[in-house]
């Protein structure tokens, strides 16, 4: 079977279309790669809230599936927002990347002994997620964040030439770009004279569903659908979909300070970690729930969230 897949044109994006049409290629079926400009791509300087919606770095994407053109759009997972349109779905999430953030500091910018961020007093902080620049905000209330956009390579290359003393990225993100440039695709990130810190996920909360991809379809295109089914994480899947629940709930977007993160055990059970900043105040939970029940463990989760402020519990 010969699927078009849809993405975007930057370096990771391709590095992870190219991932599925390999694995899709593993499984007897033929991929094309159709690179979608999207509105987030078309803007590289103002911030996420000053360019639009939620959903810049998706919806030509889902267009393009409505519309024909592609068959499966390959997404980022975290991008999508929840209220994708209802004749289109997820039918597949490939096992999940590394989940957290990753701190990347100039060598002389590093201080290993620094509470929660290994990173000198009084430092500058690449970032353009609200997420991130809040919980900086909260753990490290002597550094300063400023705006950071573009693709990896070029936030990287940013922090080399001294525009910041540190960047905070997704570790997925890294991974894939390393493996796409070790197989041929791309260069290699340039990472000397950069200490690459990862960051605890239940201290610095990540974006729901950070590290999964989003292989999204038409919900009535059957044969589609069934091809990319053995491609399924069931287990992770069910975790991001958790995380999401709560994003749904809290009405979050990328413009929105709020994290989560479904913790897998061996037991089959979760621990979602919840971050919200509200009022300027950031309010933290996490709650143990067995994985039948993620959804309505995400709904109480968010209600305690959204009500008294405090330390996880």
């Amino acid at each position: 079977m010969k699927l078009r897949l849809g993405t975007r044109g930057s370096a990771l994006a391709l590095a992870q279309a190219r991932d599925m049409r390999a694995r899709l290629a593993a499984l007897g079926h033929e991929g094309e790669i159709v690179v979608v400009k999207t509105r987030g791509d078309g803007d590289q300087v103002r911030p996420f809230a000053q360019v639009g919606a939620p959903g810049l770095f998706v919806r030509e994407l889902e267009h393009a599936l409505l519309d024909g053109a592609v068959d499966v759009a390959v997404h980022c997972y975290k991008d999508l927002p929840s209220d994708s349109p209802a004749e289109l779905v997820v039918t597949a999430m490939p096992e999940r990347e590394d989940t957290r953030d990753v701190l990347l500091v100039r060598a002389e910018a590093h201080d290993a002994g620094a509470a929660h961020l290994p990173v000198r007093t009084g430092a500058c902080v690449g970032t353009a997620s609200a997420r991130r620049q809040s919980l900086v905000r909260h753990l490290r209330g002597d550094l300063s964040t400023e705006l950071l956009r573009g693709n990896v390579p070029t936030r990287v290359q940013k922090l080399k030439d001294g525009a910041y003393d540190a960047i905070l990225l997704a570790a997925a993100g890294l991974a894939r770009l390393e493996r796409a440039a070790a197989g041929g695709a791309g260069e290699p990130i340039d990472l000397s004279g950069v200490v690459v810190s990862p960051l605890d996920p239940a201290d610095f909360v990540p974006a729901p569903s950070q590290g999964a991809l989003a292989l999204q379809t038409r919900v009535d295109d059957d044969d589609v659908r069934a091809a990319l089914v053995p491609l399924d994480d069931a287990r992770a899947h069910a975790a991001v979909r958790a995380e999401r629940e709560l994003l749904r709930l809290v009405e979050a977007g990328c413009q929105v300070p709020f994290g989560a993160w479904a913790e897998l055990h061996d037991d089959g059970t979760l621990t979602l970690h919840a971050a919200l900043e509200v009022d300027g105040a950031l309010r933290r939970h996490r709650a143990r729930a067995a994985s039948t029940r993620p959804s309505s463990r995400a709904r109480a989760t968010t209600r305690c969230s959204l009500g008294a402020g405090g330390p996880a519990a």
